[in-house]
């Protein structure tokens, strides 16, 4: 928003209190209530500077080992340890070191709580951690815990409760825990936040943020792998199982928790069909896949509404044949871009005809190409990890702790996001009633400076 309409929308809705400034409690009732504060507020949170960063890994699977490989290509990074209950895949991360020429990091397995032992070393800084989702909240705690930055694969917390401990954790040990939403650093995803910031779209309306991508055959994955533990979520709850891909890139856009923060939600899915039909037609009668109850909606479609008034739709889809979207999508009073394919549309500023689509991307990417991805766009792509953005997100996380700079996401984006999974399930339980968004900056947001267009 301007300057103008946002100071009249905090004097309008009577956000700018003394209370509220000095991040007191908001109130409110319910599991959704904030807990008392723990500490001082993370928001720009600027850790001391690390000349190194000792990394240690908790989870080096399907997608663990990716993080490893890009590790083993960042300047000014020491891997020194690596955690996995697998013995053959955490012997395949120590040769991903090792083939480097790097020194082989000491391993920790045995046990689903060998990680501890690794977080009692006082030789590392950072902790990776990319395991099933139900341990990744703990994990997390228990590595701010020992004193140690925490970065954690999707989703950040599965409980709005865990959501919360780990915001306390947070203020209270004054350490980093980013959620490692990897496609903010995509290359469009980018190239669209630095129209935002420009003014490109007008003042922002709506949204629509979406994850679909048919994942069936990861019920195929029955003993390892990620379909042997992601498929029974889809027999647990009914809602967004998976939001922050598509969520994470509009909410930059939208400078939720920076001038913004989500309001409430409602929620609906389609019915669960498709995860039944598959098993019927993929798997024996009696297979263990066709004795479960699969009861998450094959579309899930959650509607959000921010204090500032724009609406955001939040989609997952990873059951019916179609092909594969995020639907990065953002529209303002002058505009709108959607991805998938790439299209823009513009009153002004672009084709002279807003009526069309311009899905020629050549123009627009060389005059608002990110700063980041201008910089180091080429060694992302060389590097790979889903198009460069992995490599891209790893290297801006380094550099921030080598040079005491702020991360470009913290614990409350990662709670924020992370939560519709959990709110969605809520509201479809209720008639898709509407269900309020806690605020995890505890009144922070009013005033906390949007994300920056760094290079």
């Amino acid at each position: 928003m301007t300057l103008y309409n946002r100071r009249k929308f905090l004097k309008t809705a009577g956000l700018a209190t003394a209370g509220l400034i000095s991040g007191s409690t908001v109130a409110a009732t319910g599991a959704n209530a904030p807990s008392p504060n723990q500490g001082a507020s993370v928001i720009g949170l600027i850790a001391p500077k690390l000349d190194t960063v000792r990394v240690g890994f908790i989870g080096v699977g399907q997608r663990g080992i990716g993080h490893v490989k890009h590790f083993c290509h960042l300047e000014g990074v020491a891997i020194k340890a690596i955690c996995d209950t697998d013995e053959k895949v955490l012997q395949r991360a120590v040769n991903a070191v090792t083939t480097q020429q790097l020194p082989a990091p000491t391993t920790y397995s045995g046990s689903e709580h060998a990680y501890k032992d690794m977080l009692a070393r006082d030789d590392i800084d950072i902790v990776i951690i990319s395991t099933p989702w139900k341990w990744h909240a703990p994990m997390a705690i228990d590595t701010m815990e020992s004193g140690k930055h925490a970065f954690v694969e999707v989703p950040l917390a599965l409980t709005v409760e865990e959501c919360w401990q780990l915001v306390d954790t947070a203020e209270r040990t004054q350490k980093n825990c980013m959620m490692m939403e990897n496609v903010n650093y995509g290359r469009d995803e980018l190239m669209v936040l630095n129209m935002v910031r420009q003014g490109l779209f007008g003042e922002l309306l709506h949204g629509e943020a979406a994850y679909i991508h048919e994942l069936r055959w990861q019920m195929k994955e029955i003993e390892s792998k990620t379909g042997s533990w992601r498929t029974h979520w889809h027999t647990k709850r009914n809602g967004n199982l998976y939001p922050t891909h598509g969520l994470g890139p509009v909410s930059q856009y939208m400078n939720i928790n920076r001038g913004d923060r989500f309001d409430y939600l409602t929620s609906m899915s389609s019915p669960a069909l498709g995860r039944q039909l598959y098993a019927q037609r993929e798997f024996a009668a009696d297979h263990p896949r066709n004795q479960l109850n699969y009861i998450n909606g094959d579309m899930s479609t959650t509607l959000i509404k921010t204090k500032l008034g724009r609406t955001i739709m939040v989609q997952h889809d990873t059951t019916t044949p179609r092909p594969y979207s995020r639907h990065n999508l953002i529209q303002g009073t002058n505009g709108v871009f959607a991805g998938f394919p790439n299209r823009i549309a513009l009153e002004k500023g672009g084709t002279g005809d807003f009526h069309k689509w311009d899905t020629d991307m050549t123009h627009w990417y060389a005059k608002y190409d990110h700063p980041l991805w201008q910089r180091m766009g080429k060694e992302a792509e060389r590097n790979g990890g889903h198009g460069g953005m992995d490599f891209l997100m790893l290297w801006r996380m380094v550099y921030c702790l080598r040079n005491g700079e702020a991360l470009d996401q913290d614990v409350y984006d990662g709670a924020a996001w992370s939560v519709i999974n959990i709110l969605s399930e809520q509201s479809l339980n209720n008639r898709s009633n509407s269900v309020d968004i806690p605020d995890f900056t505890r009144g922070m947001w009013a005033h906390a400076k949007p994300l920056g267009i760094v290079g």
